[in-house]
């Protein structure tokens, strides 16, 4: 009885157990609680070592290497050649014109995907449920379909004797064709042929594949701006440029961000769908990094050393645009 009334006066020992100590060390033959999280990064971090960063550093090598047919051979090793790969493409007028059309290319692009995708996720966002998820199904098809496909498809549209685009033209009253362009016959238009009308197509191709996955993002950042926000915005009169300026776009900004980075990326280093419309590499005034960069290491007789100097610079070029470009945006974030 003593030892009872003792414990539920509280002057014995406590009837709950007790908290686990949050800080002691593990026990003997564990991890570390800290090292846990670190530890499950490894094989992530293995797959992206022997997928990435393995292959880029054999670029790196080969860069400064000349390996041609009889090193791929066996025959011979790679010799060391130092900086003679990019002392050579930077000589040559065609790494200047690739390098012109990657950049303005990707510009273009880049700026078209941006506006396409955002003016098509403002408008999902004003629709119903239903027909949001029918539209966002739809749209979400052209961004699935594979870049050879892509260009495959755009190829066929603008065939010269088969494509469905000159048989619109064609279809045309002639007057309106010869106000709009200037001519009424598309007969037999090769659309494929010139340089500038390749890089027509080719956007065309790319904005149509790359605005849906924009749209689909903004739709989703849309949905996280309080409604009463434009309600504010009505009752104030504002107008729908100004409430996007100063509502919409400050509030996304970091989606914007992310967006544009990828629609960099993946703008300066298309291929598949340039080589399907060109037929290969055989216009050379068409030609974009990329495409030169195979150019170089694969056709006879082959010069990889030059494509991966080549390559090598698309990549430092790709660094310092999302680097600078992100310090921007740090700079805003600060400000």
């Amino acid at each position: 009885m003593t030892n009872i009334s003792t414990l539920a006066r509280g002057g014995g020992q406590s009837a709950t157990p007790r908290r686990p100590n949050s800080h002691r060390p593990a026990r003997s033959g564990g991890l570390p609680a800290w090292s846990v999280p670190y530890v499950l990064l490894i094989p992530g971090l293995l797959v992206i070592g022997a997928l990435l960063l393995y292959p880029l550093f054999q670029v790196g090598v080969i860069a400064f290497q000349k390996v041609g047919l009889v090193q791929i051979s066996g025959k011979k090793p790679a010799t060391w050649v130092g900086w003679d790969n990019f002392t050579r493409i930077f000589a040559n007028d065609i790494f200047w014109s690739s390098l012109r059309n990657t950049l303005v290319f990707a510009v273009v692009a880049v700026s078209l995907t941006l506006i396409v995708g955002t003016a098509v996720g403002t408008l999902l966002n004003k629709l119903g449920r239903k027909m949001s998820t029918f539209v966002v199904v739809g749209i979400m098809f052209a961004w699935a379909v594979p870049p050879v496909a892509q260009g495959i498809i755009w190829r066929w549209l603008f065939d010269a004797e088969a494509g469905i685009v000159n048989w619109a033209l064609n279809a045309l009253p002639d007057w309106l064709s010869n106000l709009v362009f200037g001519r009424a016959d598309w007969t037999g238009e090769p659309w494929l042929n010139d340089a500038w009308s390749i890089y027509m197509v080719l956007i065309i191709c790319v904005v149509w594949a790359s605005f849906p996955f924009v749209a689909v993002s903004v739709l989703a950042g849309l949905k996280g701006i309080p409604a009463e926000l434009y309600e504010a915005a009505r009752v104030d009169g504002s107008s729908a440029w100004r409430t996007f300026r100063k509502i919409t776009f400050p509030l996304l900004k970091p989606v914007f961000a992310v967006l544009t980075v990828l629609s960099i990326i993946w703008d300066f280093k298309v291929f598949a769908q340039l080589y399907v419309l060109m037929g290969g590499p055989s216009n050379r005034e068409a030609f974009n990094l990329s495409i030169y960069s195979y150019a170089e290491a694969f056709r006879p007789p082959p010069k990889m050393g030059s494509g991966a100097a080549i390559a090598l610079v698309l990549t430092v070029i790709l660094l310092v645009v999302t680097a600078v470009y992100v310090r921007q945006l740090v700079k805003q974030e600060e400000m």
